[in-house]
């Protein structure tokens, strides 16, 4: 294998050594399938990312998503991610928007001043889809809470905008801080449905400034807690606005994610209810670390 360069930034953070780790290879259009897996597996964060385009295919570049075990068709801060090490290193000039062909499809990610000064990344997702409502009581067992730790005015719902998630809504924030997930009744659990990661948020927070604490678990993609989840998230918004969770069909929502582990992270959420659908957005900041060279 020849040499590859790789890039490593953190996304949905606010200084470096935040939020979610991310590793972009943005020349890989000669490496295998095989090839990049192996390389996802040896980084070992949540997700590698592989640019298998350079030049643009329909207005978009091609790009691959792997974590550790296998590959994705849609992830949230690679997906900024990646699209920040694009503008930096491949364009090289200032942009509005770049789109990113995935498997899910084609996702815009435009680049938008916040405050007047430092960028933030905004991706479009697919809107929103409702699947299987779950029993609190083997949700709890998962999670090592009692049933009525569940805010229960709201369902547990796996939601997708283009990966299912387990939406699971929680009264306290003592409760979000004491789950331990039981990862027999976790995988006994998500071998009967689609939904593969739990999503668990609550209305309190560990910063005044924030709208929502959320973790999320993902132990059969080989990551038991992911410091920032974009995809995640934005089933959460869309979950939020589909049972006005605030009371309405609109929310601007600062999300902290990562904090039980050390990785504390700001997800910036939008959404609005639009006739049948709802439009989602997800934002934040990316912060590079380091570059190098696989070899």
């Amino acid at each position: 294998m020849i040499s590859l360069k790789f890039y490593i930034v953190d996304v949905f953070a606010e200084a470096k050594y935040t939020g979610n780790q991310l590793a972009v290879f943005p020349d890989a259009a000669n490496l295998s399938t095989e090839q990049m897996q192996q390389i996802a597996k040896e980084i070992n964060y949540s997700e590698t990312t592989f640019v298998t385009s350079t030049q643009t295919v329909s207005e978009g570049y091609n790009v691959k998503i792997f974590t550790p075990k296998q590959e994705l068709p849609f992830a949230g801060h690679p997906t900024l991610g990646t699209a920040y090490i694009l503008q930096k290193e491949i364009i090289k000039s200032s942009v509005k928007e770049i789109l990113l062909n995935l498997k899910v499809g084609q996702i815009p990610v435009k680049f938008l001043d916040q405050n007047g000064s430092e960028k933030y990344l905004w991706m479009q997702q697919q809107a929103p889809t409702f699947h299987q409502v779950l029993d609190r009581h083997k949700i709890a067992e998962v999670l090592r809470i009692e049933s009525d730790e569940i805010d229960d005015c709201f369902p547990i719902q796996a939601v997708s905008t283009g990966v299912p998630f387990i939406i699971v809504p929680l009264k306290t924030l003592e409760s979000v801080k004491r789950i331990q997930v039981n990862r027999d009744k976790y995988f006994e659990l998500i071998n009967t449905i689609d939904a593969k990661c739990i999503l668990v948020f609550c209305p309190e927070t560990y910063k005044k400034e924030n709208d929502l604490n959320v973790r999320v678990f993902c132990d059969y993609l080989g990551i038991p807690e992911d410091p920032a989840t974009g995809s995640a998230n934005g089933c959460l918004a869309g979950y939020l606005v589909q049972y006005s969770y605030f009371g309405k069909s609109e929310i601007n929502l600062r999300v902290e994610q990562g904090y039980e582990i050390n990785r504390p992270s700001l997800i910036l959420l939008q959404a609005e209810q639009k006739g049948i659908t709802i439009d989602v957005n997800v934002g934040g900041r990316v912060v590079m670390v380091a570059r190098g060279e696989f070899v």
